[in-house]
């Protein structure tokens, strides 16, 4: 008995400072909002942007509009063909991560240990974008997931695009490539750059574009999406 309430305390031990070195990782790398951008000041135009939590992994929802005009602004070709191929529709609900993750795990259920470990060591080399456009009320279209919405300045919310921009991988002709059908909706699959891992997630992909933009987003409560959601309500007043 005496062996086994050693063995306890050394568990419980263990929790706690495996727990005290999250909490500082988390404060030691808390990325601050930056005055400039977040919140805007009076003098920039409101944009609207939301975040769904489909638990795992958070979509950043953006205005097809603002997309539309970023293009024009900046000649961007996957801004423009974002715009023209989702004209129709009021929002634009945009995921990146892994290629083989995103497209045959998009719930829990449909993960497996194999797909799941190869992801997070970094070992596949492709990434996506995935890309769904919609019309209406995106927490009544999300009802099933945990929605939340910031404003963003329009400066900010045009660094977020720029970053956004980037993500895209362009043909030799620079053109964004597309890989077929989405998982759901109006939607498509886009060729990506950057390398998914344990220490870029997808999540982590979302809280580097609003960091962009101001918002204080940061690396360690991101790589879930539960603790980016907390996060943001708690430091960036989202609602």
């Amino acid at each position: 008995m005496r062996r086994i309430r050693v063995v306890l305390r050394w568990c419980a031990g263990i929790v706690l400072l495996f727990g005290a070195l999250v909490v500082l990782a988390a404060a030691l790398t808390a990325r601050p909002a930056v005055p400039d951008l977040f919140p805007p000041r009076g003098g920039d135009a409101a944009v609207p942007v939301l975040l769904v939590d489909h638990g795992y992994h958070v979509g950043l929802i953006v205005p097809t509009s603002r997309i539309g005009a970023h293009a024009v602004a900046t000649g961007s070709p996957a801004m423009a063909d974002l715009a023209a191929r989702f004209a129709g529709y009021e929002w634009l609900e945009i995921g990146w991560g892994d290629e083989t993750f995103y497209r045959f795990a998009p719930t829990l259920g449909d993960v497996r240990i194999g797909m799941a470990l190869s992801a997070l060591a970094g070992f596949d080399d492709g990434t996506v974008l995935h890309v769904v456009g919609f019309t209406g009320d995106p927490r009544r279209v999300f009802a099933a997931g945990d929605v939340i919405g910031l404003t963003l300045g329009e400066r900010g919310f045009n660094r977020m695009a720029r970053g956004l921009a980037a993500t895209f991988a362009l043909t030799p002709v620079g053109q964004p490539e597309t890989l077929g059908p989405g998982l759901y909706g109006a939607s498509l699959f886009y060729r990506a750059a950057g390398r998914y891992s344990l220490l870029r997630d997808c999540n982590h992909w979302v809280a580097e574009r609003l960091a962009e933009a101001g918002v204080p987003a940061s690396p360690v409560p991101a790589t879930l999406s539960r603790t980016l959601m907390r996060e943001l309500r708690w430091r960036a007043g989202a609602s």
